[in-house]
């Protein structure tokens, strides 16, 4: 047909060779591909190579395609096919195969293996692949090795195909897809079918709507007991664990639990004792009042927590008391000052009891209290470990004290041959002294496997921050251990870290008390600005972050400013800051794509969850070294340390120009811009701005709504915990 003739939109089908990925979308599937069609195929229009867009579950390189939709005329990009339709079959020619094999698809065949392999071979190369592999020993440089390799990543590719084809109705994403490969295998496929909800339990981001979605649609019932069971461990999840409780009465677990699954409380109840019965539950008798259910780990993470410590209080130390008056004014002597009253009381409680704690707000002198107690005992010649949640907090409590520090997990040392970690109660750590920073960021879990790696003879100083937002995990823990009144603790009040110009620390201590601002004129550490419109806060911190913070503060925007928001979401949410900031620092280059986010060289990144294997923990902050688009494959630098991540991990990361007030616990930065705002409404608590303030340590800018800032500042209803960790360590 003549191109006067084409109509804006034209229906027709497209059949022909993927040339090339020119983008794809590992989230939803959608892709622009370069489509090579051989002369009988052409159709509508001459050109033998064109643009597909649409949306195809699994495409690789060399595949044949057949789509079905409509032509349109793009003003930039000129004619292209607009797919409803795509169907990708793997080649049968010789040249199709050759680019199948060197896309990517098989770990161990690059692009001059295929070569030689389809040259070998030509059009029988698939079935060599498929039926007679040792063949392939037949091309010169493959040995048993590499054949072994080859076979591997064949089986790989064919089965993350079909399990892509599978899952593609269910709004899994090819990532998650990916991981879901990972974990079962070659029997992705049946596993599922036989129990779709074990994804919601298996894969992180997959859900219970997601598993429940799959169940539905290969035929189990609405009253299949799978489901009824699947919606009781749901429900302690997302009810229980997520909100930081590590139980819920079973009253409030069967009603939740109707609410999500409309099952009988009959089946439910059913279920629960099936649970119980299979050990995924406890169910712990509470008197007269409702019965307590609890994730079985949470359960044995309390009751180990308790155990260990009340066990650490009762055995004797490795080493002989050490007399507490002539032990500090031996390190007043060598430090070259005094201790303030609250902190020689610290410091003699923690020298003369096995287990203590050291709390209150920021510069009330808990780092001189470490600092005092880490001389102390070394001088002693004992072995000191210093630990603390994050990298960035470690860091600053090595350059604090001058000792080394380490973060807890490494502490621990991961084993992914075991799937635990090195150190445990069969083998516990080595040491006479642990002191743990930002305590108040530790979740029950972890903070059971801290104390089971513990030596029985070991002292344990526990510091931390009671106002501040709690753990993100399950549990109250420096709370708890604070509340059960078993533990000799130390609070201090007294400000010490505040020169006469600065308002940081001040500004902490006025929020916590709920009381409004101080501000100066000129010259502070310290400012307000009032915005009232969302678009006028965004504009403005962008501009500070990116103009006035650098040039007036000599500040690097992409190493020592940080945006601080309550949500991610929304216009003043992270994610939306993060594509702005990134579009204005580093908006150039090549990049890899997941979703809509752009990983370039440059960029700041955060990881969202513990990944024991790669030794990078939730919250970590890392900056791209490297990236490689046509294998969708990036490299961070955590502290140094190169860390690679392949497409079926980058969900794992996001931009962190900007992050939420929850995921920098732990961290303190040059300077940090807070935003509140109205957006924010059902987030603003007195604890979430106090936490946000003490993150800056130089110079903090909150932006936002007057109003939304006094609502921050009188609430503070925080939500209590439901834990027995303080019952338990009292023997109750």
């Amino acid at each position: 047909m003549a191109r006067g003739k084409f109509t804006l939109e034209q229906e027709g089908t497209v059949d022909g060779t993927v040339k090339s990925i020119v983008f794809r979308n590992d989230e939803n599937g959608y892709s622009i591909l370069k489509v090579s069609r051989p002369a009988p195929a052409r159709g509508y229009g001459a050109e033998d190579e064109i643009s597909v867009l649409g949306t195809c579950v699994a495409v690789w390189e060399g595949e044949e395609l057949h789509a079905e939709g409509v032509w349109v005329e793009d003003p930039v990009h000129g004619r292209q096919f607009k797919a409803k339709f795509i169907q990708c079959i793997p080649p049968k020619s010789a040249d199709g195969i050759r680019r199948y094999l060197a896309s990517g698809l098989i770990h161990g065949i690059g692009p001059v293996l295929a070569n030689r392999i389809v040259d070998h071979f030509g059009d029988e190369t698939i079935d060599v692949l498929d039926h007679h592999s040792e063949r392939l020993k037949e091309i010169d440089k493959v040995g048993e090795k590499k054949l072994a390799s080859i076979r591997k990543g064949w089986k790989e590719g064919r089965g993350t195909r079909e399990l892509m084809i599978f899952t593609q109705g269910y709004g899994i994403s090819i990532a998650k897809t990916t991981k879901i490969y990972r974990r079962y295998g070659a029997d992705s496929i049946a596993l599922i079918k036989t129990d779709p909800y074990r994804l919601s339990r298996d894969i992180w981001g997959i859900g219970f709507a997601t598993a429940d979605k799959i169940a539905m649609s290969i035929g189990i019932g609405k009253d299949d007991m799978r489901r009824a069971r699947a919606a009781i461990i749901h429900t302690l999840r997302t009810e229980a664990e997520d909100e930081g409780h590590c139980w819920t009465s079973e009253p409030d677990l069967l009603l939740h639990a109707q609410e999500l699954v409309e099952i009988s409380v009959e089946i439910l109840a059913m279920a629960l004792r099936e649970e119980e019965a299979e050990g995924r539950v406890v169910i712990e008798s509470c008197g007269e009042d409702p019965r307590r259910v609890y994730l079985r780990d949470l359960y044995s993470a309390e009751r180990r927590t308790a155990a260990k410590i009340r066990r650490l209080l009762a055995v004797g130390t490795s080493f002989a008391p050490i007399p507490p008056d002539k032990a500090i004014d031996w390190w007043e002597g060598h430090a070259g000052f005094r201790l303030a009253p609250a902190q020689l009381r610290a410091v003699r409680t923690s020298l003369a009891a096995k287990v203590s704690i050291i709390t209150g707000g920021p510069g009330v002198g808990k780092t001189t209290i470490i600092r005092a107690l880490v001389g102390i005992y070394q001088a002693r010649k004992l072995t000191v470990h210093l630990a603390a949640p994050t990298g960035r907090a470690a860091k600053r409590m090595t350059e604090s004290t001058g000792a080394p520090a380490q973060t807890l997990h490494r502490l621990l040392k991961y084993n992914p041959q075991t799937n635990d970690f090195t150190y445990n109660e069969e083998n516990p750590l080595a040491g006479d002294v642990f002191i743990f920073d930002e305590t108040s960021m530790i979740d029950i879990r972890l903070m059971a496997d801290l104390t089971a790696a513990l030596p029985s003879t070991a002292t344990l100083i526990v510091v931390g921050d009671t106002d501040q937002l709690p753990s993100v995990g399950p549990g109250s823990v420096l709370h708890d251990l604070i509340a059960s009144g078993t533990i000799p603790a130390t609070r201090l009040t007294e400000i010490f870290r505040q020169d006469n110009s600065g308002l940081i620390v001040r500004n902490a201590h006025r929020v916590n008390e709920g009381l409004p601002f101080e501000m100066r004129a000129g010259e502070s550490d310290f400012y307000f600005v009032a915005k009232n419109r969302p678009e006028d806060v965004l504009e403005l911190a962008l501009e500070l972050m990116t103009l006035r913070i650098p040039r007036h503060f000599k500040m690097d925007p992409m190493r020592d400013v940080q945006i601080l928001t309550p949500m991610r979401k929304n216009m003043l949410g992270a994610e939306n800051l993060n594509t702005a900031l990134q579009k204005s620092l580093n908006g150039t280059g090549p990049a890899v794509q997941r979703g809509a986010t752009l990983f370039r060289v440059g960029d700041r990144v955060m990881q969202l969850r513990n990944n024991y294997d790669k030794d990078v923990y939730n919250g970590d902050i890392g900056f791209v070294k490297s990236v490689t688009p046509q294998d969708r494959t990036i490299v961070v630098l955590f502290d140094g340390r190169p860390v690679e991540y392949g497409s079926g991990d980058l969900d794992e990361l996001s931009l962190a120009y900007a992050t939420t007030i929850h995921k920098s616990q732990g961290s303190e930065y040059p300077a940090v811009i807070v935003l509140l705002h109205t957006q924010h409404y059902m987030m603003l608590q007195r604890n979430l701005l106090y936490t946000a303030i003490t993150r800056g340590r130089k110079l903090v800018m909150v932006i936002g709504a007057p109003w939304a800032v006094n609502k921050a500042i009188e609430t503070n209803d925080v939500r209590e915990r439901r834990t027995t960790l303080a019952e338990r360590l009292r023997g109750a």
